[in-house]
């Protein structure tokens, strides 16, 4: 395949960042392709120059899907994060802002407090990092790549925080994001907070906000080790929102893998399953 960089992309909403768009063999824009956008989008394609030397090899698993015509040909538009802001962008806003704000307060002080470089200098701005992508990158792809702008050829996908803006995404933008992929998704949201609000934020957004289920499909993972250890319970509430806003098995998977840790060595491992439910060949 092929793989463009488009570096430092502009948008009104977001500081520039890099997009990479990997085309499939045979990608001659005669035809039309499904589109996959992907979050971290400097983790995907060569573990050497990652910082954890490691990768999702994006463009190796999904050439082969399509060459075993499990799937119907796509392109993957890689969007890098925003180093220092990357929390800020991939935290579902809504959710947060629906807590009284002394808890808003006491969660930026948390996570400015114990990890890392968490929400430094940042607040929450996920709403403008999805405007970004529905009014500046989509239109883009849309009009330079052979692609289907319809949402049933639209997919959105992402590990950790990423797993959360993935499924903010389609929240929000139900008509334009047909299925989301949720890996090892950060349902605590920060780590390091007594009496944690954050994830039941997250269960009354859904609650409210899932879109249709036979028109949008979303898929939920979670491994058992290093940090996805904290996942299994957080992961079974929202398994039980889905059921109860009538998800089935046509629309919706969680899956467990026992003994996987969090990271893109194990997601790489089973981004053929999430890859297959996404974007079945017709």
């Amino acid at each position: 395949g092929t793989l463009i960089r488009k570096d430092s992309f502009p948008s009104k909403y977001v500081q520039h960042r890099n997009i990479d768009i990997w085309l499939p063999e045979g990608y001659t824009g005669d035809k039309k392709y499904a589109v996959l956008y992907m979050h971290d989008g400097q983790m995907l394609y060569d573990s050497v120059t990652n910082w954890n030397q490691q990768a999702w090899d994006i463009d190796d698993v999904g050439q082969k899907l399509m060459n075993e015509k499990k799937v119907r040909p796509f392109i993957v538009v890689g969007i890098w994060n925003g180093g220092s802001a990357r929390h800020a962008e991939y935290f579902p806003q809504k959710p947060f802002e629906s807590l009284p704000k002394q808890q808003q307060q006491d969660i930026y002080q948390a996570a400015r407090n114990n990890e890392y470089s968490v929400f430094q200098d940042q607040y929450i701005k996920s709403d403008l990092y999805l405007k970004f992508l529905v009014h500046e990158l989509k239109p883009y792809i849309d009009a330079n790549f052979a692609v289907e702008k319809n949402k049933n050829n639209t997919c959105i996908m992402g590990s950790s925080m990423g797993g959360l803006i993935s499924m903010y995404a389609m929240c929000e933008y139900p008509e334009v994001f047909g299925a989301a992929a949720c890996l090892s998704t950060h349902w605590p949201g920060i780590l390091t907070l007594e009496n944690n609000p954050i994830s039941q934020s997250f269960y009354r957004y859904l609650e409210k906000n899932l879109p249709d289920p036979t028109k949008n499909k979303i898929y939920f993972d979670y491994g058992t080790a290093t940090l996805d250890a904290m996942y299994p319970p957080l992961q079974a509430e929202v398994d039980k929102i889905m059921i109860k806003k009538g998800f089935s098995s046509e629309s919706w998977q969680t899956l467990k893998f026992e003994g996987e840790e969090h990271s893109e060595k194990a997601w790489k491992k089973r981004l053929h399953i999430p890859l297959t439910f996404l974007l079945k060949g017709y």
